[in-house]
């Protein structure tokens, strides 16, 4: 029984009848954004856009944390289409894998190739610092299960995919182009994805230091396994927004996060509009 692929027929077709219902053609964007923690406003959008909240989306999760407006956008960044998500759910939030990746199995319906993830994480890497932007190149994921775990619906992918490369390595090198032409210090890490929704322990984070993690969160990997199934290709960005625990005598804690939002936008915004055009 293909339950994931009717859901996301359903809701493919829901979303096609809005937005050309709303700007009086379809276009076919190939991009899509997901605009995690303290990105949520991190994205100069065209005022000709298609707007519709996540709980008019048949079949979508509604995010309960503060900065998910949970809001789809279909508009151009600069002068490419795209589909832009503001705000995501989560597995802490006691949705299901399998419900948290509805959207990318969607936008491959949609006809999607490209995905760029973004989130706030904490900094493992001692040679980062608060505010600093890292380009992900891998990442750690043993604590939730796969949200292709299950039957595999074929209409996806294959049984077993291939996780190597899961962040394009051409479209990291284009990223790292367009940092250093808007000037943004954007390092390369490996992020390691924990369930949440409680902060790491410090003896958590060593033990993720040891095995190679240099950036902590709680999202972003399910998408990404699922956009890899779905043979779509995916960048992924990380903004530390704090330091993970027992990196610095700071405690860690959510306001922390909130407090790195207002400068995000001003020196993402250019650096993702103007990456979006080399796609």
């Amino acid at each position: 029984m293909a339950k994931w692929y009717e859901k996301a027929v359903k809701a493919a077709d829901f979303l096609k009848k809005s937005i050309e219902e709303q700007l009086g053609f379809l276009p076919n964007p190939e991009v899509a954004l997901i605009l995690g923690t303290c990105f949520g406003e991190a994205v100069n959008f065209s005022e000709e856009k298609a707007i519709i909240s996540y709980n008019e989306i048949p079949e979508y999760t509604v995010s309960t944390v503060n900065g998910h407006s949970g809001k789809l956008i279909c508009c151009k960044i600069g002068e490419v289409w795209c589909y832009v998500m503001q705000g995501r759910t989560h597995y802490y939030e006691g949705y299901e894998t399998d419900e948290v990746v509805l959207p990318i199995r969607v936008f491959s319906l949609l006809g999607v190739k490209n995905l760029i993830v973004t989130n706030a994480a904490g900094g493992i890497n001692t040679s980062y610092k608060v505010g600093d932007f890292v380009a992900i190149s891998d990442h750690l994921s043993f604590f939730a299960p796969s949200p292709i775990r299950g039957v595999n619906e074929e209409y996806f992918g294959l049984r077993f995919p291939s996780m190597d490369n899961a962040y394009d390595t051409e479209l990291r090198e284009k990223a790292l182009n367009c940092a250093s032409e808007t000037n943004i210090t954007m390092h390369i890490g490996v992020y390691a994805y924990m369930r949440g929704p409680q902060f790491e322990t410090p003896a958590e984070i060593k033990a993720l230091r040891i095995l190679g993690g240099d950036l902590a969160g709680m999202s972003t990997v399910p998408e990404v396994i699922a956009a890899r199934h779905c043979g779509i290709k995916v960048a992924g960005f990380s903004c530390v927004t704090n330091m993970a625990a027992g990196v610095t005598e700071k405690a860690v804690s959510h306001e922390d996060v909130s407090d790195t939002e207002n400068q995000v936008k001003e020196i993402f915004a250019p650096f993702i509009e103007k990456f979006i055009q080399m796609i």
